[in-house]
């Protein structure tokens, strides 16, 4: 799965039970067209990563609202809560680029739409393959 979004927030290091380094974080991807006001849709994703060195350390210094391209590995799961039958997208970094930083809110934009007039030179992580 390939998407364009801006982070939800920082990017946060959950320890997992084996010790394995994960970073969490989630991706607010436009949808649709702009409606009345101009503003789109938003899909929020939730992705993990076991980027390490060099690439674990960008991906945690981002900041809020940076734009960003992620390539995941995409899967469901079906699972049960008080009976009722449930599925969860896992989705799990492969390769990330950073395309533009945090970009300042004012009224001509909204959500997680792109702001093309700020993309600056891309940096980029790749995840274990």
């Amino acid at each position: 799965m390939q998407m364009i979004g801006r982070l939800a927030d920082q990017p946060e290091d959950t320890p997992t039970s084996t010790g394995t380094a994960l970073t969490k974080f989630a991706l607010g991807v436009s949808t649709g067209r702009k409606d009345e006001n101009g503003n789109r849709g938003v899909s929020w994703f939730k992705v993990a990563s076991f980027a390490d060195g060099g690439q674990r350390e960008l991906l945690l210094s981002l900041p809020k609202g940076t734009q960003m391209f992620v390539e995941a590995e995409a899967s469901m799961n079906k699972y049960e809560v008080d009976g009722q039958a449930r599925t969860a997208l896992n989705l799990v970094a492969r390769n990330f680029e950073v395309l533009s930083p945090r970009r300042q809110e004012n009224a001509e934009t909204s959500g997680a739409e792109s702001d093309t007039n700020a993309v600056e030179e891309p940096l980029s992580g790749i995840g274990p393959s």
